[in-house]
């Protein structure tokens, strides 16, 4: 599972020229599911990005976390992080998941972010033709992979 996390002041996620969803000061995360994921995978990555320090402490340094800033969190599925470039240039997307594997391990990521988070977080929605906005704070953009947790 691959997240790519970013730190926002604001973020939304926009469906068919409505706003479905937005969030404030918080992480928008975008999410890749493979087949390979796991309940540890879930785990992990729930765990890791609730307790992120990359939000400023009163001295100016990337010390707190979103749960300790009261931010939000805004999830977008996006099949594209698991993009391979290796050979030519049109991507293969093959190792990520189809939507009759990954819609349910998404669907346990966000309940399981939830949960380390201690309180509803915000998605998009799974295989829809999505527009997000955002700006990124800082900007801090971190990438986080559960299958190389370095």
């Amino acid at each position: 599972m691959r997240a790519l996390i970013q730190r926002v002041t604001e973020a939304s996620v926009t469906i068919d020229n409505k706003i479905h969803n937005k969030i404030e000061n918080g992480l928008l995360i975008f999410v890749g599911i493979e087949d390979k994921d796991t309940v540890d995978d879930i785990e992990w990555i729930s765990k890791k990005v609730a307790n992120l320090r990359i939000f400023d402490d009163e001295n100016q340094v990337m010390n707190k976390s979103v749960i300790e800033i009261n931010g939000e969190i805004l999830i977008i599925s996006q099949f594209t992080l698991h993009a391979m470039t290796k050979k030519g240039n049109r991507p293969s997307y093959i190792k990520a998941s189809k939507p009759e594997i990954a819609i349910p391990i998404y669907e346990s990521l966000c309940q399981e972010i939830s949960i380390q988070f201690g309180k509803e977080i915000k998605t998009g929605v799974f295989g829809a033709d999505m527009k997000i906005k955002l700006i990124n704070d800082g900007p801090v953009t971190i990438w986080i992979d559960s299958k190389q947790k370095e």
